[in-house]
């Protein structure tokens, strides 16, 4: 369904979604037109919750737990219940660091959490789920209200119960399938989050704003820190301090990135040889792109080759 977005598309996107200094990466990627599309249309299609967050952010998930779940509110009621949810969230982003995780919580319901990584850094969780894979019954029930009124002993049981079998169910494969779905487009948002780094509002410093017009223009040649210093009219060592402290990153990673991403592009073409590619975006040397690469895209060249035309 995403596989096709092309990397100018998602330069489109980001742009759309500038983030502003300071701001963390995940909370710019929950702004942006890609996610709240793709959020609307998953809730649309399968009407469950979808969220966006950053590592650890439980206060944001706590909240989206009431919202997503009926069942769920009610049992935020209560601290105790609250913290029995909390301890599956934490569980589950320990679990999910590298891959999507599905845990169920005390009374049997789902939620699964799947990674976004922008090279190995991961940046945020798209979480969803609050459904059963396999239809309660009465029995499953009367042990979960044993425990809601070990928790609260003037809890409203049938409330409860009506909610909990309110609660969407779905077959085992066909959930699998919406993971595997939600696992695709986070890639997606990490070629966005990618975007975004290499990107600053418009309020940036003058020299930065220049500077990186000339890395984009002048990336496939030898780009040092001094050549451009002078070209922006400033000292390298100021300028080395401006620029790391405004795009978060230094100066050598940035033409790195930005290397690393035209590569993307142009090992879309079968044809093209990935020494090829190497030379052509500007790095001296095959390893030094492998290792650029996997540290940027997460992946070896020859593993996102593969994936993008689809043989893995």
């Amino acid at each position: 369904m995403y596989r096709g977005v092309t990397i100018a598309r998602n330069k489109s996107i980001a742009e759309k979604a500038r983030m502003p200094p300071g701001r963390p990466l995940s909370a710019a990627l929950a702004k942006s037109r890609i996610y709240r599309d793709y959020q609307q249309a998953f809730t649309q299609a399968t009407g469950l919750a979808l969220t966006l967050h950053g590592p650890g952010d439980l206060n944001q998930t706590r909240a989206w737990r009431k919202a997503a779940s009926p069942f769920c509110a009610l049992m935020a009621r209560t601290n105790r219940s609250c913290a029995a949810c909390l301890a599956v969230q934490k569980k589950l982003e320990e679990e999910a660091q590298l891959e999507p995780k599905t845990l169920k919580c005390f009374a049997g319901l789902c939620e699964t959490a799947v990674p976004v990584r922008v090279g190995e850094k991961l940046i945020a969780f798209l979480h969803t789920g609050h459904i059963f894979v396999d239809r309660p019954d009465k029995a499953q029930f009367k042990r979960v209200a044993e425990s809601l009124l070990r928790w609260n002993r003037h809890a409203d049981l049938k409330r409860a119960e009506k909610a909990y079998f309110a609660t969407r169910v779905f077959s085992a494969p066909h959930y699998k399938s919406l993971v595997q779905l939600l696992a695709i487009f986070a890639e997606h948002l990490a070629a966005c989050g990618n975007q975004l780094l290499l990107r600053q509002n418009q309020a940036e410093p003058a020299a930065v704003a220049r500077a990186r017009q000339i890395i984009d223009l002048r990336s496939q040649e030898e780009v040092s820190l001094g050549q451009v210093a002078k070209l922006v009219n400033v000292s390298a060592n100021y300028f080395s301090e401006l620029f790391r402290k405004t795009t978060g990153i230094r100066f050598v990673d940035y033409v790195a990135r930005v290397r690393v991403e035209k590569a993307k592009n142009l090992l879309l073409n079968p044809r093209a040889r990935i020494s090829e590619v190497a030379f052509d975006v500007g790095f001296k040397s095959l390893s030094q792109f492998n290792r650029s690469f996997k540290r940027f895209a997460g992946e070896a060249p020859t593993e996102y080759r593969a994936r993008q035309s689809g043989a893995v």
